[in-house]
């Protein structure tokens, strides 16, 4: 059965839900004094896990829609993108303002300690600029340039789980699970990907 314009609507409806709840649920936890022992992390841990769970939702809306034969699944993609962007903001800001306490000397010390934080503060840096040229009308003005940039999205998909497995002291199976996952959606675009190699003379 193929999705009609009416059913992408309350499909649009259902992610909205599905993403905001999570935040909701967590709002919840911290006011009922039921985020764990040290709450500071359990919020640093629980957005960052929403923005790697959201990205993986986006990187496979493309095999799903090619799969199923449902094209109009590819108009999800931006929506996902941005609750992606929107879980990574508040995983960092949680980071700075509850954990950090603002020190911004301090975090160039981290940054230089911590080189997890380095590879998370690069994924950030290039989510932020898919992001503001997510809109219809800045996609018509950059042209065959704005698929480019946005490719960009699966350097992403692979320093997102290096920053988890990096960032965990100990059990390692929950990140490298994240990484074959996240290698495995990169690979499908391997002809995608080619395209945009230099040709080997």
């Amino acid at each position: 059965m193929r999705i009609t314009s009416r059913g992408l609507w309350w499909l649009k409806g259902g992610l909205h839900i599905a993403f905001i709840l999570p935040m909701l649920y967590l709002v919840y936890l911290v006011l009922s004094d039921n985020a764990g022992g040290d709450p500071v992390q359990y919020i640093i841990h629980f957005t960052g896990m929403g923005a790697l769970n959201s990205l993986l939702a986006a990187l496979v809306v493309s095999p799903l829609a090619k799969y199923l034969k449902q094209g109009l699944l590819l108009q999800t993609r931006r929506l996902i993108g941005l609750y992606v962007f929107a879980y990574v903001t508040l995983h960092i800001s949680a980071f700075i303002s509850l954990d950090l306490l603002f020190a911004w000397g301090f975090l160039l010390e981290e940054v230089i300690k911590r080189p997890y934080i380095l590879v998370g503060a690069l994924a950030y840096s290039i989510l932020l600029l898919l992001s503001v040229t997510s809109f219809m009308a800045v996609k018509k003005k950059m042209g065959k340039r704005w698929q480019q940039l946005h490719n960009w999205v699966y350097l992403v998909a692979l320093l997102a789980p290096v920053h988890f497995y990096w960032s965990v002291k100990s059990e390692i199976i929950e990140p490298s699970i994240y990484i074959v996952i996240c290698l495995a959606l990169v690979y499908l675009r391997k002809q995608k990907l080619a395209k945009y190699l230099p040709s080997q003379q």
